[in-house]
């Protein structure tokens, strides 16, 4: 299930089994249901830092990237060659684009980012895409939990993490 304001996917689901009781299951309902409003409305779980807030992260053999509100790595693709967004479809089931939720027009400079470097690109389906130094961001949906880099040099060599500098970062994860 996608989530159509910050561009996070539902990373994997756990079916209850007919043995469970409809009681647990109503719980468990309804503390879905108010997570994924958090994270609806662009807030983490800590209800303190939006989750399309661009922030800074050290992952071991990257160094000092860039990662959502949330923590998980922001991606670029070649392809978009500091532009508008080439990621559509199929393409961003797979690497969901960093979204403004609706009624916010600008991104939000976390810890250890270059405000002047983040931006925004109008995605055919009239999304703001955020951007960090021209760059269209994309999250990996292969990424399960912050601070990893699965993605890195993904597909051919085609998606990267982004350093806080602004370029491209073709370093390889160690951790």
């Amino acid at each position: 299930m996608a989530c159509a304001r910050t561009g996070r996917h539902w990373r994997g689901s756990t079916k209850p089994g007919p043995a469970w009781p409809r009681a647990e299951l109503a719980g468990a309902g309804a503390l879905l249901a108010a997570g994924l409003l958090v994270v609806a409305c662009g807030a983490s779980p800590s209800g303190t830092t939006p989750a399309y807030q661009v922030q800074a992260r050290v992952v071991p053999g990257l160094g000092d990237i860039i990662t959502d509100g949330m923590g998980f790595t922001l991606y670029m693709y070649a392809p978009d060659h500091q532009g508008a967004s080439r990621c559509s479809e199929f393409c961003a089931q797979q690497w969901p684009p960093l979204v403004l939720p609706r009624g916010v027009d600008r991104p939000k400079a976390g810890p250890g980012v270059k405000a002047v470097l983040l931006g925004t690109v109008r995605r055919s389906d009239g999304q703001l895409q955020e951007t960090y130094n021209g760059w269209p961001l994309y999250l990996w949906m292969g990424d399960t939990a912050p601070g990893q880099a699965t993605g890195q040099a993904d597909d051919m060599g085609l998606w990267y993490a982004m350093s806080v500098s602004g370029a491209v970062d073709k370093g390889t994860p160690t951790g």
